[in-house]
């Protein structure tokens, strides 16, 4: 399948899928770097209670926000 008929296919809401090679497929800029923030007790207790609030963990409540606020 050349590239103008896939982007066409595309376009047109069809499933391109069977035309991908899946097995090469990366998502790039997703490589975890661990870093380190010292917050508060307030802060920490603060973020457990949304987090609770919200059935996800602290930290999954953290990278929402950041995500949220980098857009």
């Amino acid at each position: 399948m050349k590239a103008r008929d896939l982007d066409r296919a595309f376009d047109d809401g069809e499933d391109v899928t069977r035309a991908l090679d899946l097995s090469r497929a990366t998502r790039p800029n997703l490589a975890a770097r661990r870093v380190n923030v010292d917050f508060p007790a307030w802060m920490v207790d603060g973020l457990d209670a949304r987090a609770a609030h919200l059935g996800i963990t602290r930290q999954a409540l953290i990278k929402l926000w950041i995500a949220e606020r980098l857009e």
